[in-house]
């Protein structure tokens, strides 16, 4: 039986990886691709991260390269690779849990392999960003053109038809539509329109700011989540292509109709609809573990679960701070939820690592 097994090798499984390592628990990350690098490789081609690499690294180890530049998504994911390979993880690849059950004051983990592992503890590290959220909007089972969300977009390409509906106001979503723009006409929908804030306020990277007030990884940043929107970040192309027209913003629809979107008497044909409407952050996995649904066993208080003793999290958006599920917070948050799992296991298991299976 393992002390802790860790679901996922992505950011947030590799820091808890790091986490976990300073201390003499016997710990197992598995990963259900074949490469330590999470969603990363599955975003669309253009993205760049919104930090400086000086304000991108996982604990223990500085993003390579020019610290001012924003990294690249193929960066990032050479980045988390070797991150694994340089503290040698304790990690089995190509193994998907497909279900979490009790047993007795630990788990079972059933997974892809046919394999059961035995563990004390879980930490979810698969992030949301494999779960997309689709709204249940009225009429769009009826739309006949292209549909797709984010998660699957890679690059213009992908958009069928001359006339695109981007749908949210997030970072995402406003930066998706400002490079279709150059290709295709397009309107970004939003329940609220975009809230932008500079990338360089007086010349100098946002983060850098949020560093020093310590507004991105304390638990004060939370305030921004209940605003009608996470600020955009914005160096001033995306509010220029919104004033001169090239973006076209308007706010929700009322329905979706077979070959398009209808404010109340104005209907509007698309081609394609992109839902940037984001993630859902309930593992099937944990459905039924305990007797409970997936949502509410995946309910947590920084990262405890709050219905299910010896169950964690890392890498939730805000989950403990604005900065929770990216590349400079997941860090903290981990060795949080490390030192709480330190002190829930009174008498942690050591040496053996054989013998792992539990299925009897």
């Amino acid at each position: 039986m393992y002390d802790v097994i860790v679901v996922g090798a992505g950011q947030a499984g590799l820091a808890a990886g790091y986490a976990l390592d300073r201390t003499s628990l016997d710990y197992l990350i598995v990963e259900a691709s074949q490469k330590a690098s999470g969603s990363w490789p599955h975003y669309y081609n253009s993205l760049k991260l919104f930090s400086p690499a000086r304000y991108s690294s996982l604990p223990g180890l500085p993003f390579p390269g020019n610290p001012a530049r924003y990294p690249s998504r193929d960066e990032v994911v050479s980045y988390l690779q070797s991150y694994a390979r340089h503290f040698d993880f304790p990690i089995r690849f190509n193994t998907s849990v497909t279900r979490v059950e009790r047993q007795g004051n630990g788990f079972k983990l059933h997974t892809s392999t046919g394999d059961c592992l035995a563990t004390r503890a879980v930490i979810v590290a698969s992030g949301p960003y494999s779960q997309p959220n689709i709204p249940d909007f009225p009429g769009l089972e009826h739309y006949h053109g292209k549909l797709l969300h984010s998660s699957a977009y890679h690059s213009p390409s992908d958009i069928a038809g001359e006339r695109v509906a981007v749908i949210g106001a997030g970072n995402s979503a406003v930066q998706i539509a400002h490079e279709l723009s150059a290709t295709h006409k397009v309107t970004l929908i939003s329940r609220n329109p975009p809230r932008f804030l500079s990338q360089r306020p007086l010349g100098v990277d946002i983060h850098t700011w949020m560093t020093y007030s310590g507004i991105d990884t304390l638990p004060v940043g939370r305030w921004l989540n209940r605003q009608p929107a996470t600020p955009v970040l914005d160096n001033g192309e995306y509010r220029a292509a919104l004033t001169s027209g090239r973006l076209a913003q308007r706010s929700l629809f009322d329905a979706v109709t077979n070959h398009g979107l209808r404010w109340q008497d104005d209907i509007v044909p698309f081609d394609t609809l992109l839902l940037a409407t984001g993630f859902h952050s309930a593992p099937r996995f944990l459905e039924g573990l305990d007797g409970l649904d997936r949502a509410t066993a995946s309910r947590h208080k920084g990262g405890v679960a709050t219905h299910i003793s010896g169950l964690y999290f890392v890498g939730q958006p805000w989950q403990r701070s604005h900065a929770s599920a990216t590349l400079r917070g997941v860090g903290a948050d981990a060795a949080f939820v490390v030192k709480n799992i330190l002190s829930s296991l009174e008498q942690p298991i050591r040496g053996a690592k054989q013998a792992k299976g539990c299925c009897a």
